[in-house]
């Protein structure tokens, strides 16, 4: 029995054929397109820069009591913001004073300021809090060592905890930037002639510890609060007014400039 097919019949068979191999081809192409296209997207998020992380570390002069006294911290979001400067502010602490928008933006509340806050409590406080906030970028480093010399605390201590605290972020972060503060004077009238030789001596060791924990990856840079310091940038014995935060403010901004991303 012979079997005839027509040749429209063949014609259609082979065009039917024919379709189906280019669909298969396009979904092929389209699918490793979109495979790419997800790569390429992936590439692009991990290149994006990060923010500057900074994290704001120290006792009261960090955490500010607003309005009866201040922090630095909103003069010199407000100079960052200003400078066109990207960047986070990071910490376990948030501002609970009130702050006015600034350029359109609202305060970045997050800070590691706690009032009465020793070296030694920074120290012990400090391997949680960086499972909570990540490792900083920028550590500006407040007054160290300021509550301890308050409290009569042995000041060699003071300086090993400073240390510590250096270590341990540089462990954490090998190219971490410490700006580290040569603390600003209480009032005139607060400055007994014992607390000015211990001020005026961490003014020095400071100078001398910045030295010693820069390395080729990591800089530790000493901000000098002291010199040029006024009993008027004070609203009582110890803390920042308005103007007083300002002074800080500026006195950090000028360094930040030379090492922000």
């Amino acid at each position: 029995m012979s079997i005839f097919i027509m040749p429209n019949r063949i014609e259609h068979s082979i065009l039917s054929h024919l379709l189906l191999v280019m669909f298969c081809t396009c979904l092929l192409l389209g699918c490793q397109s979109g495979q790419q296209n997800q790569i390429n997207a992936s590439e692009e998020e991990n290149t994006i820069d990060i923010p500057n992380k900074i994290m704001p570390l120290g006792a009261s002069r960090v955490q500010g009591f607003s309005p009866w006294f201040e922090s630095y911290r909103y003069e010199l979001w407000k100079d960052l913001i200003d400078g066109g400067w990207e960047f986070d502010y990071i910490g376990t602490e948030t501002e609970i004073g009130s702050y006015p928008n600034y350029e359109g933006m609202s305060f970045d509340p997050d800070h590691q300021g706690r009032g009465g806050w020793t070296s030694g409590q920074i120290l012990n406080s400090l391997e949680s809090a960086l499972l909570e906030t990540g490792v900083p970028d920028i550590i500006l480093f407040s007054s160290p060592g300021g509550n301890d010399i308050l409290d009569g605390l042995p000041y060699e201590n003071i300086i090993e905890n400073i240390n510590d605290i250096i270590d341990l972020f540089q462990d954490r972060n090998p190219e971490i930037v410490i700006l580290i503060e040569q603390l600003a004077p209480g009032k005139t009238s607060f400055m007994t002639p014992e607390l000015t030789a211990i001020f005026d001596q961490a003014v020095l060791d400071v100078e001398t510890i910045a030295q010693e924990q820069s390395n080729d990856d990591s800089q530790v840079i000493p901000v000098n609060m002291y010199d040029g310091f006024q009993d008027r940038y004070l609203s009582d014995d110890v803390h920042y007014n308005e103007e007083g935060a300002e002074f800080i403010a500026q006195r950090y901004y000028e360094v930040l400039e030379t090492v922000l991303e």
